[in-house]
């Protein structure tokens, strides 16, 4: 695939992403972001800043550099980027691996954020899609990188694909633009079932090695690679 067609490839899948957000009640008015590495350039693609998402199209989306410097002459330069292009820059900088990074409000992994708290793994759809607990990265202000450094080192050495900015809110990574959207929506989910379960009084943690194990099979035989047998 030439230079040209990645980016085009990568500007629709973003924009369409952002309605995923939508879609399951993650954002609210223009707040939340998509970004998607370009493969094989150190290029990336992101939401322009404050615009409604009916309005997003592939061609408005914001080609940036991994400095997060917009490409002069790209569609769309003509805009401002995402108030969060810096961190998601500095994690595609510092996680060659992440290849699509996501930002939301959502309402209950926001909730765990204002308090500082991480979301404990004590239901097997954290251990299948987490491996283990969502962590509370730092307080850092929007603007420059702090947040992007914040969710490196939090989540250097973590199988978690969501960390819980303190005071602030979920950012997700993933494989790609959709697994990394895929984590925001799953984030939410969790956070909000153990915020009810918490209502209802203490819960039960899980066996750090059932939580490996239940890790283990749905990254690697859950879904259509598994064979017929792993799936009864």
């Amino acid at each position: 695939m030439s230079r040209d067609a990645a980016i085009r490839a990568v500007r629709e899948e973003v924009a369409a992403l952002h309605g995923e957000l939508v879609r399951y009640g993650l954002v609210v008015w223009t707040g939340g972001n998509v970004s998607g590495r370009v493969p094989g350039e150190e290029l990336f693609v992101i939401k322009p800043s404050g615009v409604s998402y009916d309005d997003l199209t592939p061609e408005s989306m914001i080609l940036c550099d991994l400095d997060g410097r917009v490409v002069p002459g790209s569609q769309g330069s003509e805009r401002s980027p995402s108030s969060d292009t810096a961190a998601h820059a500095h994690v595609y900088r510092h996680m060659p691996e992440v290849g699509g990074v996501v930002h939301t409000h959502s309402t209950y992994a926001t909730a765990w954020a204002a308090r500082g708290e991480a979301i404990p793994c004590h239901i097997t759809a954290m251990a299948d899609e987490f491996g283990g607990e969502i962590p509370i990265g730092p307080f850092a202000i929007i603007g420059d990188d702090s947040i992007g450094r914040g969710i490196v080192e939090t989540l250097a050495g973590h199988r978690s694909r969501a960390v819980l900015m303190q005071n602030h809110g979920p950012f997700t990574i993933g494989r790609d633009t959709r697994d990394a959207v895929k984590a925001a929506v799953m984030c939410e989910d969790v956070a909000r079932t153990m915020h009810i379960a918490r209502a209802g009084g203490a819960t039960i943690p899980i066996d750090p090695a059932a939580i490996d194990a239940l890790f283990d099979r749905y990254q690697h035989v859950y879904g259509q690679q598994a064979t017929q047998e792993d799936h009864q």
